[in-house]
Order: C-alpha cells, then structure tokens, then sequence
C-alpha cells in the first residue's frame, strides 16, 4: 500500500521545519537531518505521526538543502517582508525554520500551488504556536511568494 502523496509531503514539511530548527540549535549538519528523516526520527512525533516510508525524502532534501545552500538569498528575501525594526533574528527559532523550508519551497518547486505552500505551512505554524505567528508565517510567505515567483505563477 502506497503512502497517500499529500501525507508524505506534509510529513516532509514538518521534518524539514524540525530539521532546519535542529540544525540551528544543534549544529547538527545536512547529512545527519537527512539520515534522521531516512530512520524515520523526523518528523518528531505530532499531532500527526508518520512512518519512514510515508515521508517524500525527495521534497525534504530539497527543502533542506535549498534553506542551506540558499539561506542568505532567502533569508534576504524574508527579511524584506518583515515589519520595520523587526530582523529575523529576532524571531523565534521555530518560526525561523518555517520561514526557510516555505521560502525553500517556494523557490525551488514551482509543480507546487503558491497557495498550497503557504497553507502547509501555516498548519505546521498553528502546531508549534498559539499566537499571532500563523498570520504572520501567512502574510510573510504571501509576501515572499511574489519575490520568489513569478505573476504566471498565481503568486
């Protein structure tokens, strides 16, 4: 029985935000994130839990990669779109993480719907966070969609 397409990406999703945050708190390298996701230790457990083999390594390396390989394009693009006198890092590291895999994402899978991205990851926001940070993962990533998108699109 084959993993439903739209769960493995959801689980990669969430195992990219917990990579990126573990790599920033942890120094833990890309390899061993994607070693982790392989062994099925990413996503940690959730609301939703998943399996190794119901995760899709594919868009998680991409993720992952593409928030190292590119961190400073994207987050110059985040930044861009944060309120005045606000840095990104000042945000808290979770919603950091978010950031990047959504600008990740945004930039590096265009078969993707700008619409769909910024929803996966306002539900991944609305796990971690009680608070103002799903709008504002909601309004940054629309922001950032037109910066990493183009008009044809649909950002």
């Amino acid at each position: 029985m084959s993993a439903n397409p739209n769960a493995a990406r959801s689980a990669a999703r969430l195992g990219a935000v917990q990579a990126l945050y573990q790599m920033e708190v942890s120094g833990a390298s890309t390899a061993d994130v994607i070693a982790d996701f392989i062994a099925g230790k990413l996503p940690r457990e959730t609301e939703a839990s998943y399996t190794e083999s119901e995760g899709d390594l594919e868009l998680f390396k991409v993720l992952v990669e593409a928030a190292v390989d590119r961190q400073r394009t994207l987050d110059r693009v985040i930044a861009g779109h944060l309120g005045k006198g606000w840095r990104l890092e000042r945000l808290d590291a979770v919603a950091r993480a978010i950031l990047r895999a959504g600008a990740a994402e945004l930039e590096q899978r265009h078969d993707i719907p700008v619409a769909v991205v910024i929803n996966e990851y306002v539900d991944i926001a609305n796990s971690f966070f009680d608070g103002p940070e799903p709008g504002f993962v909601n309004a940054t990533l629309d922001a950032c969609a037109r910066d990493l998108r183009s008009a044809d699109e649909g950002a």
